[in-house]
């Protein structure tokens, strides 16, 4: 069984699971999964886990992303990119100046409160609201808070803006496309997208499907490359067993705050462990390394 992550480069017009039934033909597993949805509309970076990598995946649910996406203005749309239907036009406005545009961008950087579109994965009463708004069923969705750490103009056009942003989880570029154009009062809606990182999948080394078909196995990397956001903790030797056992280890020299960590032997990566600060001790949560 081949074990790891592979970076790959979703194409426009196919869904995330779409890549994963491409993994599972080309490397003859069913054990495939992704990580972060991208709409099938949008291209760049997804992380697809394979063999005992997947139980690896909801570690990359907390990792900060970065997309770079157009805006168009003139029109907004019901489900906020243009693949929707048309709710709100504007024609022969004014493109607002280089400052009013900024501002905007200031006010949409940091914390800010964001209520995802209809069209969108998010569970209402244990469906998906997208399931809901393509049977009429109206929903609401709550405001939810989210941090765009970066929103930069690079270009505008005619009716274009050009934006590079990185964010926290969570954040749908789509509704900060919308509130960017109500913010200077012009309906606005997505209309291109491709992501540029999720945590450490970056887009330079991400493989088209023509590349994977190629590479197969060799594509697949050590799942703790892309898990650098974890603290590492190098476990005793003589405790090893016990953490692939499921035991905890007491260690007082190791310091820092409660939450995972990447732990490691002499021989490399084990698996996911918990530390404690309160009791300084590491409870293993996911073995990786077999038996």
């Amino acid at each position: 069984m081949t074990d790891g992550f592979m970076n790959v480069l979703k194409p426009p017009g196919m869904t995330s699971h779409d890549v994963v039934s491409f993994v599972r033909r080309v490397l003859h597993t069913r054990k495939v999964g992704h990580a972060g949805t991208l709409d099938p509309g949008a291209a760049g970076v997804l992380p697809v886990a394979v063999g005992r990598a997947t139980r690896l995946i909801e570690y990359l649910d907390s990792v900060d992303k970065a997309y770079r996406a157009e805006l168009k203005f003139g029109i907004a749309t019901d489900s906020g990119d243009d693949l929707g239907t048309v709710v709100e036009r504007q024609e022969n406005f004014v493109m607002p100046t280089i400052p009013v545009l900024q501002q905007a961008a200031r006010q949409l950087t940091g914390s800010i409160m964001q209520v995802p579109p209809a069209y969108s994965a998010i569970k209402i009463h244990g469906e998906k609201a997208c399931d809901l708004a393509r049977r009429h069923i109206a929903v609401e969705i709550p405001a939810r808070e989210v941090m765009i750490y970066r929103l930069e103009i690079l270009s505008q056009r005619t009716d274009t803006l050009l934006l590079d942003v990185e964010c926290s989880k969570g954040t749908y570029i789509r509704t900060l496309c919308t509130d960017f154009g109500r913010l200077v009062g012009i309906p606005a809606t997505m209309s291109f997208l491709v992501r540029l990182r999720v945590g450490d999948f970056c887009l330079k080394d991400s493989c088209t499907l023509e590349e994977l078909n190629e590479k197969r196995t060799a594509a697949v990397l050590p799942p703790e490359r892309f898990l650098s956001h974890l603290p590492r903790y190098d476990l005793a030797p003589h405790r090893i067993q016990a953490f692939l056992n499921g035991l905890p280890t007491h260690d007082t020299a190791f310091s820092g705050p409660s939450g995972r960590v990447c732990v490691y032997g002499p021989d490399g990566f084990l698996g996911v462990g918990c530390f404690q600060a309160e009791t300084a001790s590491v409870f293993p949560e996911k073995i990786y390394q077999l038996r």
